[in-house]
């Protein structure tokens, strides 16, 4: 009798241990800007060894990609390469200032690590994102607020220039929910910072026929946060 109650703990243990390691994410993102919209979002669980980005560190031309003219193509090819489980684009296009989207989510017992990233429109290569977080392994809720950073790829000119989403194009490819301004001189050239770094935000300025920014500050200025992440861990 002793040895099957022995034998009925181990495999109860083993249960536990598996569970411990695989769980369902219930997982929902909530746009906090007054002005600001997020462009298509890539969702993962993934390893250890996976990244969107690193503060820091200069951005992959993947990340560049995204937070340059939103394509999350070229990140959902280097997580696939790493057997990551992903949700792309929940929203079905753009999330607006104050709406939220949700997806579930599969971890596994590799993919213990979630990520998730977007454009922020109109930035030049500002993004939304969160970084190889933890995922729990205690059933519950968990609040995240989460930064815009900046690729450190472009510098933040301003200036809504059409077709300017591809990499290595100067310019803001769009304006969403509000027309831009138009014969800005551009608020910079440069960017001394060249690694993923925490966005300064949008300066903007009042005037719609000029000035040094096509962007309106009382419309596009943004502080962090910019985002809220809930999870559920079921």
């Amino acid at each position: 009798m002793k040895t099957k109650l022995h034998s009925c703990y181990l495999a109860v243990g083993l249960v536990v241990s598996m569970s411990s390691h695989a769980a369902e994410l219930e997982i929902t993102l909530t746009n906090l800007t007054h002005g600001v919209y997020f462009t298509p979002l890539i969702i993962a669980a993934h390893n250890q060894d996976a990244h969107l980005y690193q503060l820091g560190e200069p951005a992959s031309l993947a990340l560049q990609a995204m937070a340059e003219g939103g394509d999350i193509a070229p990140l959902q090819a280097e997580l696939q390469a790493q057997n990551s489980n992903i949700v792309m684009n929940p929203a079905v296009g753009l999330l607006a200032p104050s709406k939220s989207t949700s997806a579930m989510l599969m971890t596994d017992s590799t993919n213990q690590y979630l990520s998730l990233t977007a454009m922020l429109l109109p930035t030049n290569d500002g993004f939304v994102g969160l970084s190889a977080w933890p995922i729990p392994t205690t059933a519950g809720t968990y609040h995240i607020y989460l930064d815009g950073y900046d690729a450190g790829t472009e510098a933040n000119n301003e200036l809504v220039v059409a077709g300017s989403g591809a990499s290595g194009m100067l310019g803001i490819p769009a304006s969403p929910g509000m027309e831009p301004g138009s014969n800005g001189t551009g608020v910079t050239s440069s960017e001394s910072n060249k690694t993923v770094h925490v966005h300064r935000g949008n300066v903007g300025d009042n005037d719609p026929q000029g000035g040094a920014s096509d962007l309106h500050n009382t419309v596009h200025r943004w502080l962090n946060p910019v985002a809220k992440l809930t999870v559920v861990v079921k």
